[in-house]
């Protein structure tokens, strides 16, 4: 799993329980869209999935039911949430607010360390659009978003960036799906611009037109499919 819920688990290394195990793993699977929105999958089929048992399997989709990731179907059944064109309206909005808010908090206190782990981590996300790489485009894509938000030093916000990317993030697989990885464009070097020149404003300013741009493909897909 990449990203703050694994890094911030409490327990000792190889003692997490079971159902950590599993939540993180369902998680990971939602994100990155193994789990496509609107298709229903079954209990029992997560638990041969993940090779897990039911119990843990349970406790994972009941959190990730109350987080908004997943949608209880009846008959044992869940599935991914299929975003509507009003939601994905509140999600950019909401986006646009705190993520550019994150991102201007990060230019003010990010050290050189962290601007160049975060540039390595866009050079990942470059290599796997040329290579069509999906999975890693969007592992990439994600992975840089949270450690950004982690040099903002703003838990609240950055846990509530978390979430909506839990509800947005399958769909993002829609639209690569339907674009292609070459045609999804970010400013993540305008980003790192600012974050080189101490320059918040800058920053926030490149966020919100990195969310704009995916917001727009989102629609365009959403729109066509409904």
């Amino acid at each position: 799993m990449i990203g703050k819920a694994q890094k911030d688990s409490t327990w000792p290394p190889g003692k997490q329980p079971a159902h950590e195990t599993v939540y993180l793993q369902l998680r990971e699977q939602i994100l990155f869209g193994e789990l496509t929105p609107g298709e229903p999958v079954t209990i029992q089929g997560l638990v041969l999935a993940l090779g897990a048992g039911m119990t843990p399997v349970r406790e994972a989709i009941r959190r990730l039911i109350s987080e908004g990731a997943l949608r209880f179907q009846g008959n044992r059944r869940v599935s991914v949430p299929t975003l509507s064109l009003a939601e994905l309206e509140e999600i950019d909005f909401l986006r646009k607010s705190i993520e550019s808010q994150l991102a201007s908090r990060a230019a003010q206190r990010i050290e050189a360390t962290a601007i160049a782990n975060l540039s390595k981590i866009d050079a990942a996300l470059d290599a796997a659009i040329r290579n069509g790489d999906v999975r890693k485009y969007l592992a990439a894509n994600y992975q840089f978003h949270m450690r950004l938000y982690e040099e903002a030093d703003a838990p609240i916000l950055h846990g509530v960036a978390e979430g909506l990317w839990l509800r947005f993030g399958p769909s993002l697989r829609v639209v690569c799906g339907r674009f292609g990885t070459e045609n999804l464009p970010d400013r993540h070097k305008e980003l790192l611009s600012a974050l080189k020149l101490g320059d918040p404003d800058a920053a926030a300013r490149a966020m919100i037109e990195d969310v704009a741009q995916g917001t727009g493909q989102m629609s365009q897909v959403l729109r066509e499919t409904t």
